[in-house]
C-alpha cells in the first residue's frame, strides 16, 4: 500500500477515535470528554511567554483554536501512526495516545471512571480501524498491488468509516451530558433572574460620542480571558466555599448563605494583565456581591496571613493580597453581573471581584475554595508562568475615536483611561509631539472605574500623530515607558496616526 494510502488510513482512523471517545463518554454521563480534557492540559502547559502572545493576537477566539488545534495533533499522529502500521512503534504511538489522554482526564478536577473507558475506547478504535484499512488489499493474489479495484475498495470502505466517525461525533454531541448539563444550569440561572439593568449607569459617565464605546459595557460585550475551555457547569444548590488555612474559624459557604447576607451594588472596572497598549481586555460594569472583607472578618484572619490563594471548580489559582481585600475598597464575592446573575462564561455562580487589581491576581471564576496562607508558600496559576506576584493595574488611556481618516475642521477625539482605585485626575491630549492639551472628563460614581474624555481638534490637512496621557488622583502622570504585559502588564501612551484632508 502507498504511503498516501497509509497516511489517509491514519487521518480515519484518528477521526473514528475522536468520534468513538466523545459517543463513548455521552452515553457514560462524562461532562468534559478525553479531547476537551487534552485540549485544557495543553493550554495548562502553555508557557506564559507562548500564552500572553496568542491571546493579545487571537483575543476571544484562543478557546476554539486551541481544540481545533488538538484534534489536527491527534488527526496528524494518527496519519504518522498509519505510516508505520503495522510496526511495533506505531502500536507503541497508539499506546502513547491512550496514556497521554488517560493522563489528561485524570489530571482535571471531578475525574470519572467514564472518561479513562472513553480514552480507552478511542484507542482501541484508531487500532481497529487501521488494521481493517491496511489489510484491505490483502484480499488480492498479490496484497501490496495497487490495482484499481484494490483502490476502490479501500476509499469505499474508508469512506463509510469517516462517515461513520462523522455519525458518531454527532450523536455524541447530541447526547452529550454537558449539553443537558448546560440547559440544567442554565435553567436555574433563570430562576434567580432579575431586572436587567436594575442598576442604571449613574447619569453623566457617558459623553454620548457617536462610535465611542459606552461607558457600562453590556453584559454579551464584557471581555473574557480564562484557561476554561469548556467552563464549569455548577447549580447553586451544589455550590459551596471553603474556606481554611491561616484562619481562627474555618467555614464553609453556600449559595443562599450569600443571598442571605444581601447583595452590595459596585460599579467596577476589570482590566486583563494581556491588555495591551490601547487594547480592549477591559470592560466596565455593575457588580453585585458579598464584601469579601466581612467574610475575612468572621473567620478571622491570622495576622501573618498576606494572601488569599483561591481556587476555581476548574482548577484554576491565584493569589491575592490580603491588604488588597480589607483596605475598604469594594472586594465582591459577586453574584450578579448589571443586575442579572452571573453569565456562566463569566463566573456563575459565584466570582471574585476586587478593583485595581488584574484579573490574574484577582477574579478567579467559579470560586470553590480560599485558603488563607503566605505568598512565600504558594505560587498560582500565572505566577508559575512568569508573571508577577502582585499585580496592581497600572494608570492607562486609550483613543477610541476617530477611528478613521478625517475632513480639516473641528474633530472631535475621545476615550477611555483607568487607573482603578486611585481615580483619573486628568487626561491630556497631544499632535505631533506638540503642547499637550487638557481634555474634558465626564463623571464617574468612584475612583473604581474607567472615565470617558473628550477632546477638540482643530485638525489641518496632512498626516498626524495624536496621542493620549491620563494623570492618576495622586497626581502620577501615565509612563511613557512601553513595556509589554509580561510579567506585570504593559504600560506606554497610546497613539493613533490620522490622515485629514
Amino acid at each position: 500500500m502507498s504511503g498516501s494510502m497509509r497516511t489517509w488510513a491514519g487521518v480515519v482512523a484518528a477521526a473514528a477515535a475522536i468520534a468513538v471517545s466523545q459517543l463513548v463518554a455521552a452515553l457514560l454521563g462524562v461532562v468534559e470528554s478525553p479531547v476537551l480534557a487534552v485540549a485544557q492540559l495543553a493550554v495548562q502547559l502553555t508557557p506564559g511567554g507562548v500564552a500572553e502572545p496568542v491571546i493579545a493576537t487571537v483575543g476571544r477566539a484562543d478557546k476554539p483554536i486551541a481544540i481545533v488545534v488538538t484534534l489536527l495533533a491527534i488527526v496528524a499522529l494518527g496519519a504518522v501512526i498509519g505510516r508505520w502500521w503495522p510496526s511495533v512503534k506505531a502500536n507503541a504511538l497508539v499506546v502513547v495516545l491512550i496514556v497521554l489522554s488517560a493522563a489528561a482526564v485524570v489530571a482535571r478536577p471531578n475525574t470519572t471512571v467514564g472518561g479513562l473507558l472513553a480514552c480507552a475506547a478511542g484507542g482501541l478504535v484508531l487500532a481497529g480501524v487501521l488494521g481493517l484499512l491496511i489489510r484491505t488489499p490483502s484480499t488480492h493474489a498479490r496484497p501490496d498491488a495497487e490495482d484499481a479495484d484494490g483502490r476502490r475498495r479501500f476509499l469505499r470502505l474508508s469512506g463509510l468509516l469517516a462517515l461513520g466517525a462523522v455519525v458518531a461525533g454527532g450523536l455524541g454531541e447530541v447526547l452529550s451530558a454537558r449539553s443537558a448539563r448546560r440547559a440544567d444550569v442554565e435553567r436555574a440561572r433563570s430562576v434567580l433572574a432579575s431586572a436587567p439593568g436594575r442598576v442604571p449607569a449613574p447619569a453623566g459617565t457617558d459623553l454620548g460620542i457617536a462610535v465611542q464605546p459606552r461607558w457600562k459595557t453590556p453584559n454579551g460585550e464584557f471581555y473574557r480571558i480564562d484557561t476554561a475551555l469548556t467552563v464549569p457547569l455548577i447549580d447553586p444548590a451544589d455550590w459551596t466555599l471553603r474556606i481554611h488555612g491561616m484562619v481562627d474559624r474555618p467555614m464553609t459557604l453556600t449559595y443562599k448563605d450569600l443571598v442571605d447576607r444581601g447583595l452590595k451594588d459596585a460599579w467596577i472596572t476589570m482590566c486583563c494583565v494581556s491588555n495591551p497598549v490601547g487594547g480592549d481586555l477591559i470592560s466596565n460594569t455593575v457588580f453585585s456581591g458579598v464584601p469579601i472583607a466581612d467574610i475575612l472578618k468572621e473567620v478571622g484572619v491570622q495576622a501573618d496571613a498576606d494572601c488569599l490563594f483561591s481556587t476555581s471548580d476548574d482548577g484554576w489559582t491565584c493569589g491575592t493580597p490580603v491588604s488588597a481585600l480589607t483596605d475598604g475598597r469594594d472586594a465582591l464575592l459577586a453574584l450578579e453581573m448589571d443586575g442579572v446573575p452571573l453569565p456562566i462564561e463569566h463566573g456563575f455562580p459565584v466570582r471574585q471581584v476586587v478593583p485595581g487589581l488584574y484579573g490574574y491576581v484577582s477574579g478567579t471564576k467559579w470560586v470553590v475554595d480560599w485558603e488563607l496562607t503566605q505568598f512565600s508558600k504558594v505560587s498560582a496559576y500565572w505566577t508559575d508562568r512568569g508573571w508577577a506576584e502582585q499585580g496592581p493595574i497600572k494608570t492607562e488611556s486609550r483613543i477610541d475615536v476617530p477611528r478613521s481618516d478625517v475632513k480639516a475642521g473641528r474633530v472631535p477625539v475621545a476615550g477611555v483611561a483607568w487607573a482603578p482605585h486611585r481615580g483619573i485626575e486628568g487626561v491630556e491630549v497631544r499632535v505631533d509631539g506638540g503642547r499637550w492639551q487638557e481634555a474634558t472628563l465626564a463623571r464617574v460614581p468612584s475612583t473604581d472605574t474607567w472615565v470617558q474624555w473628550s477632546w477638540d481638534w482643530d485638525a489641518s490637512e496632512g498626516d498626524h500623530v495624536v496621542e493620549v496621557r491620563a494623570i492618576d488622583k495622586g497626581g502620577e502622570p501615565q509612563t511613557a515607558v512601553r513595556a509589554e504585559p509580561i510579567p506585570d502588564g504593559a504600560s506606554g501612551w497610546h497613539r493613533i496616526s490620522v490622515s485629514v484632508s
